[in-house]
């Protein structure tokens, strides 16, 4: 498969510096040494805890935030000469579906006028081809064209979340960022929602990442699935093979919380979590303290994704993953 977008060394630290006294500030260790590679038409999941680094990564893949260091590239091309000399560019190739669809799409705006906006600022098209193009969204979103002359506050979030798709749509991007694009919505239309972006895939010829918390929702719509936890990846799988076989504690860990009808978590609701400090990540496996494999190597030196590598691309950042 064709590499669309490679992701190599990313880190991205929020705070630091000097305070006004010459004083160290503290920084917040969001994302650290991230290496990810999309392949053009697939689909990569990502998945992890709340505040595992998730979105801060979907912000820097789609050029909201720039990384503090490490390189994202574009069909070779790093986003911040995008930003330099043509951000149009950028936002042609890529573009971003937000997580709660109201708060995304502008209230004063009419559906009509918020899908206009890319398909002239960076499409420049001319009123009839803006038309003819409002018309294939609404249709492809599955919309009645009606809704064009209406406002966000008019909709349910199912609709609302179609605009926002169809708004992704109107540039003609390569690559979409979806942000945990269901988790606001219920069940039933997350189902619904889901099988329409599988639609727009195949007929758009589109590349998806894909941010949830919720693994059965990655695993319906994965390729490849990279599993992180506070901020980095731990493990790095074939969609089958990762849910057939998880091999880092961490995932298994999200396996067994996950709600099934009928089964009893194995982890006790009052029993504590024992979490790293983001302000000072510990030297060795950020997991380690909630790993039922821990050894005393795991608290002192920090597993990589080739610690332990498996056939077909499966690794884990683990020196004693699960066995079989």
């Amino acid at each position: 498969m064709t590499a669309l977008m490679t992701v190599k060394g990313v880190e991205k630290r929020f705070g630091g510096g000097r305070t006004l006294l010459g004083g160290p500030k503290k920084a917040v260790h969001a994302v650290q040494g991230i290496d990810v590679v999309v392949n053009r038409g697939e689909t990569l999941g990502i998945v992890g805890e709340s505040g595992c680094g998730k979105s801060t990564l979907a912000r820097m893949l789609v050029g909201l935030d720039r990384p503090s260091s490490g390189s994202i590239r574009i069909e070779g091309v790093d986003p911040t000469d995008f930003e330099r000399g043509n951000a149009r560019a950028l936002a042609r190739k890529i573009q971003y579906v937000f997580q709660d669809p109201v708060s995304s799409l502008n209230p004063r705006k009419t559906i009509r006028t918020i899908l206009e906006i890319p398909m002239v600022h960076l499409r420049g098209l001319d009123k009839p081809a803006r038309e003819a193009r409002l018309a294939e969204l609404m249709q492809a979103v599955k919309l009645s064209p009606e809704f064009l002359d209406r406002y966000p506050h008019e909709f349910s979030g199912g609709q609302a979340q179609r605009i926002g798709i169809a708004r992704a749509l109107a540039a003609e991007p390569e690559l979409i960022i979806l942000d945990e694009p269901v988790s606001a919505l219920d069940v039933s239309v997350q189902a619904q929602v889901l099988n329409l972006l599988e639609d727009l895939q195949s007929r758009f010829d589109l590349t998806y990442v894909f941010i949830s918390h919720d693994l059965s929702v990655v695993e319906s719509v994965s390729d490849r699935v990279a599993v992180m936890y506070f901020g980095r990846i731990v493990e790095y799988a074939d969609a089958r093979d990762l849910f057939r076989e998880p091999r880092h504690p961490y995932t298994r860990l999200l396996f067994d919380a996950a709600p099934v009808p009928g089964k009893r978590s194995v982890r006790s609701e009052e029993e504590p979590a024992e979490l790293p400090d983001p302000y000072a990540p510990p030297p060795g496996c950020a997991f380690a303290p909630r790993c039922p494999n821990a050894r005393e190597r795991c608290r002192t030196e920090r597993p990589d994704l080739d610690s332990h590598r498996y056939s077909r691309g499966h690794s884990a950042a683990c020196f004693f993953p699960v066995r079989r």
